[in-house]
């Protein structure tokens, strides 16, 4: 994998710490102005050494594969779901125009858009849980987010999708992941 490009950010108020963040495809280091180079050299590789550990326990293993993928939905219907969930086919797909997943309840397939491959696990977790509730309930009515309401970072990955497309100019959401001319049973016009 290739080293991301690195901004060093020096202050003179910073004192001791050393920290790193991720913007875009750079990683800035901000460290004390005092720092040596050959001080700044050993932050820098430590930083980044961290901030892919950090980034890589927050990923989902379900992003490896269509197996893993599934395996995880099973994971998820059985702990928020009693189990009732089960879909016949789970895989990646090209990344969606509109969505970020979607869901043929009559098929019992889940199609996950590849640009979730690298969201955090949590949030990941909830566009899979989103996605099994409506093998349960087809539309976006009360029962269903009943369903979705048990995953309990269903808000924080809510906002997480919303922050994400609004930056990336994406438009996307889970509003509409159903397919098309498939009942909502509650009869509700969402």
């Amino acid at each position: 994998m290739a080293e991301p490009e690195v901004e060093v950010r020096r202050s003179k108020r910073r004192k001791q710490t050393v920290s790193a963040y991720r913007d875009g495809e750079k990683v800035v280091v901000l460290i004390p102005a005092r720092m040596s180079r050959a001080e700044e050299k050993r932050w820098v590789a430590d930083m980044l050494s961290r901030l892919e550990r950090s980034e890589t326990r927050r990923r989902s293993p379900a992003r490896e594969s269509d197996a893993a993928l599934a395996a995880r939905c099973a994971q998820l219907s059985a702990e928020y779901l009693d189990a009732r969930a089960v879909p016949d086919v789970v895989r990646w797909v090209a990344p969606m125009r509109t969505r970020w997943a979607s869901c043929t309840p009559a098929e019992r397939s889940i199609r996950v858009s590849r640009r979730l491959q690298d969201v955090p696990g949590w949030v990941l977790d909830y566009v899979l849980v989103h996605e099994l509730a409506h093998l349960l309930v087809p539309g976006h009515g009360p029962r269903f987010w009943k369903w979705v309401q048990r995953y309990p970072r269903m808000d924080r990955a809510i906002g997480y999708l919303e922050g994400l497309s609004a930056a990336a100019s994406l438009g996307l959401d889970l509003a509409d992941d159903t397919e098309p001319d498939e009942p909502d049973e509650e009869g509700a016009g969402d």
